[in-house]
């Protein structure tokens, strides 16, 4: 009996050593999986990447582009602000996230935009960086209110 339960026992605890592994591996990554305001690497990473990426249409300051609210002759809306003026923060995380990541089509199907898709072109990690750059620009009221939407669309 002695010499069945020594083999067993080391395999219960190989086992229970992969699996400690394993689960380790999955929460200790470096890489984001969601907006975090107040995390001072995510923020440099997502002003850069917003620099890069966005401000060309959304703006340096987050302003958006003129007249953003009226068609243009192409039948397209101007983008958006992203600052307090704008509609961003009526939208949870994981809706800007997906609107970033796979374009408006995806949230609303038929939905024509200049914006591309960034699914290709950037990595899950920049998209929280950019929002959590966004977010971290806003006052402590409206982030509040975006911060209800997000618990309440989990």
């Amino acid at each position: 009996m002695r010499r069945i339960a020594r083999p067993l026992f080391g395999g219960i605890v190989a086992v229970i050593l992969l699996m400690a592994g394993s689960l380790s591996g999955l929460t200790a990554s470096d890489e984001p999986t969601k907006a975090d305001p107040n995390d001072p690497a995510l923020l440099a990473r997502g002003k850069v990447v917003y620099a890069e990426q966005c401000a060309s249409c959304h703006g340096v300051n987050l302003e958006g582009q003129p007249n953003w609210r009226k068609r243009l002759p192409n039948g397209r809306l101007p983008a958006p602000p992203h600052d307090t003026t704008g509609h961003t923060w009526h939208h949870s995380d994981s809706q800007l996230f997906e609107m970033v990541k796979n374009g408006m089509a995806a949230i609303v199907p038929g939905y024509e935009t200049d914006m591309p898709a960034y699914k290709d072109i950037l990595s899950d990690a920049d998209i929280w960086g950019v929002l959590s750059f966004v977010e971290s620009t806003w006052p402590a009221d409206i982030r509040n209110r975006q911060q209800r939407l997000n618990r309440s669309s989990q």
